[in-house]
């Protein structure tokens, strides 16, 4: 039992060796840091404007799992507040082998017939391939026959 206790004490406490040292011991805090740009904030603000050519958009788009930027110019749909539609992405890829058709009712203008009654409604499948984030493979929304890209399940920031 007592040679127990001493190896309990011996591994308890620590060797010179074993002694951990503070962050702030270590840093210097006289020296420039080497990855540090105080005007970083001003020159990604520079580099998304360019890249948006002085467009407007609603939001900047990024995948909820891994927070890559998807899309830099895009509209809010009027509707769904957490939908966005967009034509020019980044970080995305189209899953080609699955197709999803959704049947959107079109209503035509009501004509009159002799009858006095009016056309049926009629109904359009529409063509849609899943869209994820490229880095990660997070399904982040659709893009559809005209190539326009629909975005439900994305982070939205302030641009």
């Amino acid at each position: 039992m007592e040679g127990e206790n001493k190896n309990k004490d011996a591994v308890e406490s620590p060797t010179n060796s074993q002694q951990t040292v503070s962050d702030d011991d270590v840093i210097d805090y006289s020296i420039k840091p080497e990855f540090y740009d105080s005007d970083l904030d001003e020159k990604d603000e520079k580099w998304a404007n360019k890249q948006r050519r002085g467009s407007n958009t609603d939001a900047v788009l990024s995948c909820p799992a891994c927070f890559t930027t998807l899309c830099l110019e895009c509209q809010r749909h009027e509707k769904y507040l957490t939908q966005y539609r967009a034509v020019f992405v980044r970080n995305c890829k189209i899953v080609r082998g699955e197709v999803r058709q959704i049947s959107l009712n079109q209503r035509r203008g009501k004509r009159k017939r002799d009858s006095g009654g009016s056309e049926p409604s009629s109904a359009r499948a529409e063509t849609f391939k899943k869209v994820c984030c490229s880095v990660c493979s997070t399904e982040v929304g659709v893009i559809d026959e005209e190539e326009v890209y629909h975005f439900f399940d994305v982070l939205p920031s302030e641009s």
